[in-house]
């Protein structure tokens, strides 16, 4: 009975030092309306709830796949500015392990204070390395730095667990266009504008195998304005500069049948299908 009681409290220990990643957003469930953060048909096999935790303050959720090195998805509430825009790479060391910082920190910041576990960070998520010499793929963000009004909220956006291997023209043509103008569009009269964007996994991969090259991208959002409720989703291939404008209802049933885990709800039920 003692080894037990020995093994109840170890698992306990590590429960409570997974601040941050843990099994759920119930630390950070703002970025979500109505606190309703998506059902589980999205859920990976090894994944990690991320509420993205910078200089002591969350600025969004992450669902992370650790296996393909990719974000499922990212939630943010849209709140777009003209701050100059980053330069720098962050990285996740609380993806590491219970004992590394909550806060994300500069990757080559990271390699200089724990220069003994770089292996660790590896394998825990995607670095700098995996994004070198891309050939037609860019670093595409689930979260736009351009939907974030400081420059700090911009730079929160710059984590490797907020980026997937996406096709460059696509990234800088049709999805720039949805980001800048239509979202724009969409959101006058919006009170609040919440925000899901992910990446269907694909067939591919880049760095040798380690991160998956996504075969979607899409984004939808839900608001409330002051007489309604309103929603708009849209989807692109990630091959190909077309972005295609959809219903939030039809976003989901288009990736029930992509990732054929069950019927995906991605919003609170009060926001039109």
């Amino acid at each position: 009975m003692l080894w037990l009681l020995l093994l109840q409290v170890s698992a306990s220990c590590l429960w409570l030092g997974h601040s941050e990643v843990v099994n759920s957003f119930a630390t950070c469930p703002q970025f979500f309306y109505q606190n309703s953060p998506p059902n589980n048909a999205l859920q990976p096999a090894n994944p990690a709830w991320i509420c993205q935790r910078y200089d002591n303050q969350h600025y969004f959720a992450t669902l992370y796949d650790r296996n393909r090195r990719i974000p499922v998805y990212s939630a943010y509430i849209y709140q777009p500015g003209t701050a100059p825009r980053p330069q720098a790479w962050l990285v996740e060391p609380q993806l590491i392990g219970p004992t590394y910082p909550k806060d994300m920190e500069k990757q080559k910041d990271f390699e200089m204070q724990y220069s003994h576990i770089i292996q660790q960070l590896s394998q825990s998520q995607a670095v700098l390395e995996d994004y070198q010499k891309l050939t037609g793929l860019t670093h595409g963000h689930l979260n736009p730095s351009g939907h974030h009004k400081t420059y700090k909220t911009r730079l929160t956006t710059f984590t490797l667990t907020n980026v997937v291997p996406q096709d460059q023209a696509l990234n800088n043509g049709a999805w720039s266009r949805y980001e800048v103008g239509t979202m724009s569009k969409k959101s006058k009269g919006c009170t609040a504008t919440y925000v899901i964007v992910g990446a269907v996994p694909g067939n591919s991969y880049i760095a040798k195998g380690r991160v998956n090259k996504p075969s979607h991208i899409w984004s939808a959002a839900c608001c409330q304005t002051n007489t309604s409720m309103k929603a708009w989703a849209v989807i692109a291939e990630n091959n190909k500069d077309q972005v295609e404008l959809l219903t939030l209802g039809e976003l989901e049933a288009r990736l029930t049948k992509l990732y054929g885990r069950g019927q995906v709800s991605l919003f609170h039920r009060d926001c039109p299908r």
